[in-house]
């Protein structure tokens, strides 16, 4: 075929990714497939992280969108562990962490997102959490079972999908629960106030306490660790541990690096 000698070289080792290379092969592309992704487990999907595997009902293999055989089989070159610093659009060639150059003939930018980051002071503390790896979940799986045990506290900033998981999840461990947030619900701007109000209702009967109308403001420490999370109206939260379950932000630095136009929010952007 004519494109036998071309490379298509894929930035991204989530499901957006793992499915360009698939489709790539199923619609009869038979040049080289790369696909680089900066963790070192195969590509896998993100939904199952704040679910059935953060509850230690499902394996970790679950959440992977291929066997890790498929690859092969499909001659998909896979490059895991490493991160692109540089692309090179003149040239086309991407460079790798270890200095690896690549060239390519067609280039896609899978390269997700990052969680949003809690801008307050004691975030540097042991017992701080996001939630968006693999090795986030696994993490956060054992510090869940531990509050369980020891009868601990978790707070988590931010009532949407992912806060409302994990405290379900928590709360199956035996961790005890207080769920901060700025809006009169949960998942208030996605759901509106009615349906927010029933899982409000759901989550509150199953133990899990919420705090509406507030921000975190600091989390106090002692000796490194997590001791209390404090809102702006004052209040003040026991906590072992805190997740920052605020959102997620485009990861556009390699494409703004490379001189990509890019999309505001206003007219579809991330």
């Amino acid at each position: 075929m004519v494109d036998a000698d071309q490379t298509f070289v894929i930035v991204g080792g989530g499901l957006a990714g793992a499915k360009a290379a698939e489709t790539l092969r199923e619609e009869g592309f038979t040049g080289r497939v790369i696909l680089i992704g900066d963790e070192r487990d195969h590509p896998y999907e993100r939904p199952p992280l704040s679910k059935g595997f953060l509850q230690g009902k499902e394996p970790r293999e679950k959440a992977f969108v291929h066997e890790p055989a498929w690859y092969a089989s499909n001659d998909v070159e896979l490059h895991l562990g490493q991160t692109v610093t540089t692309i090179d659009r003149a040239a086309k060639t991407v460079r790798l962490g270890d200095s690896t150059t690549i060239s390519y003939d067609k280039l896609l930018l899978a390269t997700g997102a990052e969680p949003r980051r809690l801008d307050i002071p004691g975030t540097d503390l042991v017992g701080v959490h996001h939630l968006r790896r693999l090795a986030h979940a696994e993490r956060l799986k054992n510090v869940l079972a531990a509050l369980g045990r020891d009868n601990g506290h978790l707070v988590i900033a931010g009532a949407g999908w992912i806060g409302l998981e994990v405290a379900a999840a928590a709360r199956e461990y035996g961790a005890e629960v207080t769920v901060v947030e700025p809006e009169a619900t949960p998942l208030h701007a996605v759901l509106g106030p009615e349906v927010g109000q029933i899982f409000t209702e759901l989550h509150s009967d199953h133990g899990v306490r919420f705090h509406f109308g507030a921000r975190l403001t600091e989390i106090s420490g002692q000796d490194g660790m997590v001791l209390a999370a404090h809102t702006d109206d004052g209040e003040e939260h026991p906590a072992h541990d805190v997740l920052a379950a605020i959102g997620a932000a485009p990861r556009t630095g390699l494409a703004e690096a490379a001189g990509l136009t890019l999309a505001g929010r206003e007219h579809g952007g991330g």
